[in-house]
């Protein structure tokens, strides 16, 4: 059997905390999957900082010159999870066969990766990391989640439950990826989009060892909105429905109301009249919010602007092995602006 180009993509922001035990914990699994023969000795571990303000980068800088399979990608700015996570993605391909994307806390489980490998193997070209089970959730999280993948699917979206972004994609599927040019990528239903042979792997999620999740209640309500309006025009369709709805009410009433003065049984009040107002008023602002998102979803593709833009790629940097073992904790053989032009002309 031929041993597959793996690369292992890890989005990372902020991550200065946690990401020391995660290198080292991802850098022994793929020198134990190397020495089994399970992938090439040219995978890598690709490590793409999202624009961190802390010691992120630095960190991944150090730890490539020292370890031999980790590499660094450094975006310009802060370009949000998914971006970074797409940057990590069309980089990757070039030279591996297959990618896995993980996030960088490590709470799902790493030795589940092999798995992977062999479903790849067995002709699967994307492979699905899902939660058995979701204990080491709040309830209100574990709530919500189940909430919006039944929403989803009420919507016609095609969602693998409790999938989050764990999992293998093969270059050629990738390669289909890359033809979404949307700038409103939700790629959990991109994925599955794709249509290729697809497999699932279950494991249990670990809880997170060290720093804060970058995912607020704010953040992942945002996101659940994002994907249902990146991928139904559902919601303007029940707008539609309460407008209707609200005009054949009102024609009603009309008709009673009329039927009141003429039988002189009509009172003056303005309680009936303010929530009447508010009421329709309410739904005014809701339908026109709603609406001005998918304007402003066109807005944003109608720009064109590139997803992330990157500063420095070590990818593609080698570095000679008698070099790589005298480096101490301090060393940095490239400045900054060496490394960029480095990057450039690779």
């Amino acid at each position: 059997m031929i041993e597959p180009i793996l690369t292992i993509v890890i989005p990372c922001y902020n991550e200065e905390e946690v990401l020391p035990e995660t290198i080292t914990e991802l850098h022994n699994l793929m020198t134990d999957m190397v020495s089994a023969g399970q992938i090439s000795n040219r995978s890598k571990l690709l490590f793409v900082d999202d624009g961190s303000k802390d010691e992120t980068w630095e960190i991944i800088y150090k730890e490539g010159l020292r370890k031999e399979y980790v590499r660094g990608l450094k975006l310009s700015r802060n370009v949000g999870h998914q971006n970074a996570l797409l940057a990590g993605l069309f980089t990757a391909k070039d030279y591996s066969d297959c990618v896995v994307s993980i996030d960088a806390d490590l709470q799902d489980d790493i030795q589940v990766i092999p798995e992977f490998i062999q479903k790849f193997c067995e002709g699967n070209e994307i492979v699905y990391g899902v939660r058995k089970r979701r204990e080491t959730d709040t309830f209100f999280k574990r709530t919500t989640a189940h909430g919006f993948y039944k929403v989803m699917r009420q919507l016609g979206v095609d969602l693998i439950h409790n999938h989050a972004d764990f999992r293998l994609m093969s270059k050629r599927a990738i390669l289909e990826l890359e033809r979404f040019k949307e700038a409103n990528l939700f790629l959990r239903g991109i994925v599955p989009l794709i249509g290729f042979n697809s497999a699932q792997v279950y494991y249990d999620r670990r809880v997170r060892k060290a720093g804060q999740s970058k995912y607020p209640l704010k953040k992942m309500l945002a996101f659940a909105f994002d994907g249902i309006t990146s991928f139904s025009v559902t919601p303007i369709r029940a707008v539609l429905l309460v407008g209707l709805a609200s005009f054949f009410a009102s024609l009603l009433f009309g008709v009673y109301f009329l039927t009141l003065k003429y039988s002189g049984e009509t009172q003056t009040g303005w309680t009936s009249l303010i929530i009447s107002i508010w009421l329709i008023g309410g739904l005014q602002l809701i339908a026109i919010g709603l609406i001005g998102e998918y304007i402003g979803k066109i807005y944003k593709e109608s720009k064109q602007r590139p997803k992330y833009t990157i500063d420095i790629d070590t990818s593609s940097l080698a570095m000679p092995p008698h070099l790589r073992k005298n480096i101490s904790h301090g060393d940095e053989l490239f400045k900054l602006n060496e490394l960029r032009e480095a990057s450039e002309t690779n």
